[in-house]
């Protein structure tokens, strides 16, 4: 062999990109988005050179968590077309960087978190990290179909982590925030599954449209999409925000009602244009990040009448 020839068994140096690729910025842009709402909507008020320490820190974590997601599912990844380009299938990292990355920022986290705000945000941020990265990816996603709906706690955290660092305790508010997230998640994540289902079935991944078909999911993510509702309003009705978020929070379900009825009894004769799964899950989005925003609106507004 030439002296000159890599071998392909040895990883290529990794660059800055390859770690913050690692760190799934996309996914972080809304962990972030929804922890800011938790702290901005808790009572009180915060430093704002602290809440941004506490967000950061929450953002740190979600990378930590994210990091160790791709150690763990390497070989997961490589049998999927969407994430097959990612640093460690792709061999442009060696698996022991992305595991010390990882660590590394999820001690970091946690400990600045504590030592910023108060150690029950921290306790919180840490569980966090621990349920996706352990309880998730490494236990509940390789074994049954019903991953996403558990493992969901995880991206439902953010918000009671940002309440819990300025007011250090944790009310029925960050609760219904937690459970809003927690029971959007299904709807979210099985509209992605269903035009992406032959990539989880490759990699032998036990997600919902594989185990269960199309129909299954279709009609759970309609039934998801009830109590997700009721999550979504209930904040008006029990007055912890007023008619600004209320009526917010009514007409971005009734849209996602529609999609998700659209998706759940889809019509014999298929429909020209992008399906109804792709469109719930782009408007999936869109509809935490509104709903949200509308919340602090809606309790600034509060504040300064």
């Amino acid at each position: 062999m030439n002296s000159t020839t890599l071998d392909a068994s040895v990883p290529m140096p990794a660059d800055w990109r390859d770690f913050l690729a690692l760190t799934k910025p996309r996914v972080m842009t809304l962990v972030v988005f929804t922890a800011l709402c938790g702290l901005l909507a808790a009572p009180g008020g915060i430093d704002p050179v602290i809440g941004f320490t506490a967000i950061l820190c929450i953002a740190v974590a979600a990378g930590a968590a994210g990091a160790l997601n791709q150690w763990y599912e390497a070989d997961i990844d490589a049998k999927m077309k969407r994430t097959a380009r990612r640093p460690l299938p792709a061999g442009r990292m060696a698996p022991e960087s992305a595991l010390h990355f990882g660590m590394a920022l999820s001690g970091f986290s946690v400990v600045i978190m504590g030592l910023a705000t108060n150690w029950l945000a921290a306790a919180i941020l840490a569980f966090s990290i621990f349920f996706y990265a352990v309880i998730y990816t490494m236990w509940l996603k390789p074994r049954t179909p019903q991953n996403i709906v558990i493992g969901g706690a995880a991206g439902a955290f953010p918000p009671l982590i940002g309440w819990a660092a300025v007011t250090g305790d944790v009310t029925l508010m960050p609760v219904l925030l937690f459970m809003i997230i927690f029971l959007w998640t299904p709807p979210h994540f099985w509209a992605l599954a269903l035009f992406v289902r032959m990539d989880y079935a490759n990699a032998g991944v036990p997600m919902l449209p594989v185990v269960a078909g199309e129909r299954a999911t279709r009609r759970q993510i309609f039934l998801y999409t009830l109590p997700m509702i009721a999550a979504a309003v209930a904040p008006w009705p029990l007055g912890l925000a007023g008619p600004v978020y209320g009526v917010a929070a009514a007409v971005l379900s009734a849209v996602f009602l529609l999609l998700a009825v659209r998706v759940g009894f889809p019509p014999a004769q298929p429909v020209e244009g992008m399906k109804a799964e792709k469109k719930l899950f782009a408007f999936s989005i869109l509809y935490l990040f509104i709903l949200f925003g509308a919340l602090v609106a809606d309790i600034v507004a509060m504040r300064l009448a």
